[in-house]
């Protein structure tokens, strides 16, 4: 029975040997190609056309590539949180490229299911009176197996006092 236990051991002992060496070569080349990642942020929203009781929206995504080569993309994925819940998703099979030290927009259609929007009105009727909404904005620049760039920003959104007078 020891001897069993011996060969499992060398063989967990091989094979955490070579996944040490996979990951710190891996790594390496991350450091020899990469760079600084991309700023991704939001550069506009426009209100388009839906279907039945769903919202929809142009986001449109301005990409600046702070690194010394362009940066190819092919797809886009955008997902919105509000209050922690789902609110809105969109992808978008643009593709192009940002130039070295350059930026570019690239526009995602954004939909709101009408389910979501119900949900979220009945969570800013009840809102604190602090009128403050978080949110999540996710998102993925897709660019092949290496090249893929995901984001995130977050924060809170303001909402306006309902119901009080202005002087």
């Amino acid at each position: 029975m020891s001897f069993f236990r011996v060969l499992l051991s060398r063989r967990h002992a091989r094979l955490a040997t070579i996944l040490a060496v996979v990951t710190l070569t891996l790594n390496g080349c991350a450091g020899l190609f990469g760079g600084d990642p991309l700023r991704v942020n939001v550069a506009g929203i426009e209100p388009v056309d839906g279907q039945g009781l769903e919202m929809r929206f142009n986001v449109k995504l301005r990409v600046q590539n702070p690194n010394e080569s362009a940066v190819n993309f092919d797809g886009v994925s955008l997902s919105l949180e509000l209050n922690g819940k789902p609110f809105a998703s969109g992808v978008s099979d643009q593709g192009g490229t940002v130039p070295r030290f350059g930026e570019t927009v690239v526009n995602v259609p954004l939909t709101v299911p009408a389910f979501a929007a119900v949900r979220q009105a009945f969570a800013f009727a009840s809102a604190t009176q602090s009128g403050q909404i978080p949110y999540i904005l996710r998102g993925k620049l897709a660019g092949g197996l290496t090249s893929t760039t995901r984001f995130v920003d977050q924060g809170t959104l303001s909402l306006p006092a309902l119901g009080m007078a202005l002087p």
